[in-house]
Parts: structure tokens; sequence; C-alpha cells
């Protein structure tokens, strides 16, 4: 049991914050890519915490870094094996959300 619930912490404390699962799920569902993409998302995510969380699902192998231009830098952000594996609860809250919400 303790052991359960440490998973479910270790879990909650990535997946639970709502700007990371806004963008798995513009990854995942609207095949955003790019930093501007995200940026252009209706939920208007503040840069700052794009930027913080893009870094952070890059680090926990969510997402894949990659670059596309380097005059300037820029870079396209790929779901891994690992972040495709959370399309199914995505798709499970969004259920969620239009039956019950």
């Amino acid at each position: 049991l303790r052991r359960q619930r440490q998973m479910c912490i270790r879990d909650s404390d990535l997946l639970g914050d709502k700007w990371t699962l806004l963008v798995l799920r513009d990854v995942l569902v609207f095949g955003a890519a790019t930093y501007s993409e995200f940026a252009k998302s209706a939920e208007r995510i503040p840069s700052n915490l794009l930027s913080d969380r893009l870094t952070r699902l890059v680090s926990e192998g969510f997402l894949e870094k990659q670059s596309y231009q380097t005059k300037p830098p820029r870079y396209k952000y790929i779901a891994t094996t690992k972040g495709r594996a959370i399309r199914p609860i995505i798709s499970a809250m969004k259920k969620f959300g239009d039956d019950n919400l």
C-alpha cells in the first residue's frame, strides 16, 4: 500500500500539473511540435511555464527535442514511446469531462 501511494505521488508530481497535461495533449491530440505552436494554444500558457514544462517533459523522457533549423536555432518536440503511452489517459480524461462536467 505504501509503495502504491508513493507511485501515485510521483506520478501526480509530474502529470498532476494542468500545464503539463495540456502540453502533452497538444502534442498527442493536436500535433503541436514547435514552441510557437504550443504558445498559440487556446489556454495561453505563460511563456515561462511553457519553457519549464517542455524542459521537464524532455528530461523525464516524455518528449524528444529535435533541431530543425540552425540559424536561428529552432526545435521541435516529438512524443517518445513513453510520451505516447499517456494518450489513453488523456483520452479517458476527455471522455470523463464530456460525460460528467
